[in-house]
């Protein structure tokens, strides 16, 4: 399992943007999946975005165009970009991971499915008003 720290939620205005960073203690994050879920009060956590090595990124309909996942492969850190944000983005947004993976092999296998997350993050919360 991979320790992921999260950090960059706070509350924000309607309309604004944030950044969201994990940072991953791992020695072979090149091996992982790496993802975004947000969890809103009363409801399921759910995937927002996912990246592999060498770095294809996923995204629900639903958030396309708004989320941006990115990484810095040097620093093992996972970056979460929200722009335009609408109160229905308030939420617990967690870092997760999946694998380690053999990308030559697992060949069955993609980011977008957020069933494979074992290792998760305390969470960072987004509060839009």
């Amino acid at each position: 399992h991979v320790q992921l720290v999260e950090s960059g939620g706070e509350s924000v205005q309607a309309g604004g943007s944030l950044r969201l960073s994990c940072v991953a203690s791992t020695s072979s994050y090149s091996s992982y999946c790496m993802g975004w879920f947000s969890q809103a009060p009363g409801k399921e956590r759910e995937g927002v975005a996912a990246m592999n090595n060498p770095g294809t990124p996923h995204y629900p309909r639903s958030v396309q165009g708004r989320f941006t996942i990115s990484q810095d492969h040097a620093r093992n850190t996972l970056i979460l970009e929200i722009d335009s944000l609408a109160p229905e983005d308030t939420a617990m947004y967690y870092c997760a991971a999946s694998g380690p993976w053999r990308w030559d092999t697992d060949d069955g296998v993609t980011c977008d499915q957020w069933n494979r997350y074992n290792s998760w993050g305390q969470g960072t919360q987004v509060t839009v008003s």
